[in-house]
């Protein structure tokens, strides 16, 4: 493939928070990329201490990991985003983000591509007890009403036969329009 016809195809930010399903993380890569999708990898800090594979995960993209802010003058390393996926997305991730807070590279990216109008989707990990809580609840509406788009909620924990359910990854590219 020429450079010309690879710097063609959209380009998927998935901004990666620190839950015990992010170790699956390359499903959601692949996916993409067998959707023609070129993808770039944002996580939150507590994400890159071992909830998943890093070098595994820039092998597969292709491309280093962002979790911190570049320096004033350093080239960007991604081509701005045609979509963000947001898998998987905790309690503390959905609610700074819906306050508005930026105080890390993927909250930051968050709060900017929402603003630019970039397709977004999330995937919630959120324990049910968490999700009860009314500011929980409340941050899903104000992001809905933002225009960021949900996928089921899921909390990890065991369903029926005592087996974890599994969790939509591919889901999230089909709420960004490229099922």
């Amino acid at each position: 493939m020429t450079e010309q016809a690879a710097a063609q195809k959209p380009f998927l930010y998935v901004v990666v928070c620190a839950a015990g399903i992010a170790a699956d993380v390359s499903k959601l890569i692949t996916a993409a990329q067998e959707r023609d999708w070129e993808v770039g990898v944002i996580a939150t800090p507590a994400a890159m201490n071992g909830f998943f594979d890093t070098a595994a995960v820039a092998a597969l993209t292709g491309r280093p990991i962002r979790s911190a802010w570049r320096a004033p003058g350093e080239p960007r390393p991604f081509p701005p985003p045609d979509a963000v996926v947001v898998a998987p997305a905790t309690f503390n991730t959905v609610n700074k983000w819906a306050a508005g807070v930026a105080d890390t590279l993927a909250l930051g990216t968050l709060c900017e591509t929402a603003g630019l109008g970039v397709p977004i989707a999330v995937l919630p990990c959120v324990a049910d007890a968490l999700a009860a809580h009314p500011a929980y609840r409340d941050s899903l509406e104000r992001l809905r009403g933002m225009g960021v788009r949900f996928g089921a909620p899921y909390a990890g924990g065991p369903g029926e036969n005592d087996r974890r359910p599994e969790f939509g990854w591919g889901r999230a590219l089909d709420l960004v329009g490229r099922g």
